[in-house]
């Protein structure tokens, strides 16, 4: 059975400095720690906050993808 993702949705205010409070359901849900850095993106019209995520874990995400020889033509190079 599928069962959906939890959803945390919250109201906040952009201070005079436009500055805004994590309300603290969602600091808990992302286990954020005071001084933490995190990437925000504005993506078609939404305002997105990620973790900055090392390259480190990139390790592997292509294993087992059949590479074929036409994808990549090396006559191309000078």
């Amino acid at each position: 059975m599928f069962t959906l993702p939890r959803i945390l949705k919250t109201k906040v205010k952009v201070s005079p400095k436009f500055q805004i409070v994590i309300p603290k359901a969602i600091r808990e849900e992302m286990k954020l720690e005071p001084g933490q850095e995190l990437f925000m993106y504005l993506y078609e019209g939404k305002l997105h906050v990620d973790f900055i995520r090392p390259i480190t874990e990139l390790r592997g995400i292509a294993k087992g993808i059949d590479w074929k020889k036409d994808y990549r033509d090396r006559n191309d190079r000078f």
